[in-house]
C-alpha cells in the first residue's frame, strides 16, 4: 500500500510530499512526489519513524497509581501499550528494576518485578507494539543476583543496565538533599532518613558486588545484549564502567561524564522530558546543554513517553542536522545502541513502523503505524478506501 502526500522525515533530510510504498510490513519504496491511487493521503503531514523507546519508566505506575493500590499486572501491560502506542512509541524497553531499597520499593521487590517481566514476555505477541525488557539491577543489591541471572538465561531480559544509587555519588551526590527527599517522601523524621541511607551508603562495602556484578555483566554478553551504565557522573566511573564492556550512558550526570562518554564512543541517553523541560528534575546535567555540546545521542521517554515529541522539536532547533538528527535520537540511535538494524528509519527495506504527527503550537500525533498498521489514531487519518465507501 501507498502512504502519499507527507512529509517525509528521511535519514539526514526532510521531503515534501513524498510517499511510501509499504509490503508485509517492510518499506518497499520512497517517491518525492504524491502517487495516484494511494491508501492514505497525508495532507502534508509529517512522517517520522517509530519512536524506541530504551528507557521507560511508566510501567510501575500502571501497576501501582498510589503506594497501596497495586493492580494487576496484566491489566497495567495493557494499559501501558496503549498510552505508548498513541504517544508514537513503536518499540520500547520497560525499565525495570531489582532495587527493593529504593522509595518505590513496593512495586521493586524480587516478585513483583519478576512478574512484571514474566508478564511482558507472555503478552508481547498480542500487544500494540513491540515491547521489551530493560532490567536496572541494582548492583548493591546482591540478592537480586540469582533473580536476574534466571531471567538471563531464559531469555526474558533484552537489555541491562548497571545502576548504583549509593547515597554520596552519581544521582545523589548530595548526601544532605537525600535525606531530605527521603523524609518528605517517606514522611518520615529527617533523623529516620539519616539512618535509611547510612544503612544504603554501608551496603557498598559488601566483598561480593563485584563478583555478582560481573557475573552479570558476563551472562549479558553471552545473550548479545547491549549494556548501559546509569547516572555516570565522573569520567573515572565513566572509565571504569566502560571497562566492563557498557556501550550506553543513561543519564550521565555531569558535562565532563558524557564528554568522556562521547570520546570513548558510547551512547549517550537523556530523557525527552529533560529536553523539554530544558532542565533535569533532579538538578543534574540539563539535556539542551549536552546537545548544545554534540554529546547527546538517545532519548528516552524516561517517565512521560508523551515528551517525545515536543522534546525532539525543542533539540531540532539547535543540533547540528535539525529535525532529522533530532528525530534520529528518539529511533535510529536508539534502535542502532540496542542492537536493533531492521528499525528506526524510513528507508528501503526497514520496519514500517511510523508516526504521522501535525506541527502546530502543539504538535499532535494523528496516527501510529506498526509494521504499516494502525496501532493508533486520533480519527482525522482516514484510509482513501474508507472515504469513498
Amino acid at each position: 500500500m501507498w502512504l502519499s502526500n507527507f512529509t517525509l522525515v528521511l535519514p539526514g533530510e526532510v521531503v515534501s510530499e513524498g510517499s511510501v510504498r509499504i509490503e508485509d510490513g517492510v518499506i518497499a519504496e520512497i517517491r518525492p512526489e504524491p502517487v495516484a491511487n494511494a491508501v492514505i493521503d497525508g495532507g502534508g503531514r509529517l512522517l517520522m519513524p517509530g519512536f524506541v523507546d530504551l528507557h521507560g519508566d511508566m510501567i510501575e505506575r500502571e501497576i501501582a497509581p498510589r503506594p497501596n493500590a497495586q493492580m494487576p499486572i496484566d491489566f497495567g501491560i495493557h494499559e501501558l501499550d496503549k498510552k505508548l502506542a498513541a504517544a508514537g512509541v513503536t518499540t520500547a524497553f520497560a525499565a525495570v528494576s531489582f532495587a527493593t531499597e529504593s522509595v518505590y520499593g513496593h512495586v521493586r521487590s524480587l516478585e513483583t518485578t519478576s512478574a512484571v517481566i514474566e508478564g511482558i514476555n507472555t503478552l508481547r505477541d498480542n500487544l500494540l507494539i513491540d515491547h521489551r525488557v530493560h532490567a536496572r539491577y541494582e548492583i548493591t543489591n546482591i540478592g537480586a543476583a540469582p533473580t536476574l541471572e534466571r531471567l538471563l538465561e531464559a531469555g526474558h531480559i533484552d537489555m541491562v543496565s548497571l545502576t548504583d544509587h549509593t547515597p554520596g555519588q552519581g544521582q545523589y551526590n548530595d548526601i544532605k538533599s537525600y535525606i531530605l527527599s527521603i523524609s518528605e517522601r517517606r514522611a518520615i523524621s529527617e533523623e529516620m532518613a539519616a539512618e535509611v541511607v547510612a544503612k544504603r551508603i554501608a551496603m557498598r562495602d559488601n566483598p561480593e558486588i563485584d563478583a555478582k556484578l560481573k557475573h552479570i555483566v558476563a551472562l549479558a554478553k553471552k545473550h548479545g545484549l547491549s549494556l548501559a551504565s546509569h547516572d555516570d557522573d565522573s569520567v573515572e566511573k565513566v572509565i571504569e564502567m566502560f571497562a566492563l564492556g557498557v556501550t550506553i550512558s543513561e543519564f550521565p550526570v555531569t558535562l565532563p561524564a558524557a564528554e568522556e562518554a562521547r570520546r570513548r564512543g558510547l551512547w549517550t541517553l537523556m530523557g525527552a522530558p529533560n529536553a523539554l523541560r530544558g532542565k533535569s528534575m533532579s538538578g543534574n546535567l540539563s539535556a539542551l546543554d549536552a546537545a548544545k555540546a554534540g554529546l547527546l545521542t538517545v532519548i528516552a521517554a524516561d517517565y512521560h513517553p508523551a515528551a517525545f515529541v515536543p522534546g525532539i522539536f525543542k533539540l531540532a532547533e539547535m543540533v547540528e542536522g535539525g529535525l532529522p538528527a533530532a528525530v534520529a535520537m528518539a529511533t535510529a540511535n536508539a534502535a542502532r545502541s540496542a542492537g536493533l538494524m531492521d528499525r528506526g528509519e524510513i528507508a528501503v527495506g526497514q520496519r514500517a513502523d511510523t508516526v504521522v504527527i501535525e506541527p502546530g503550537d502543539v504538535h499532535r500525533i494523528r496516527a501510529t503505524f506498526r509494521g504499516g498498521q494502525f496501532i493508533y489514531s486520533d480519527g482525522t487519518l482516514h484510509p482513501l478506501q474508507t472515504l469513498a465507501a
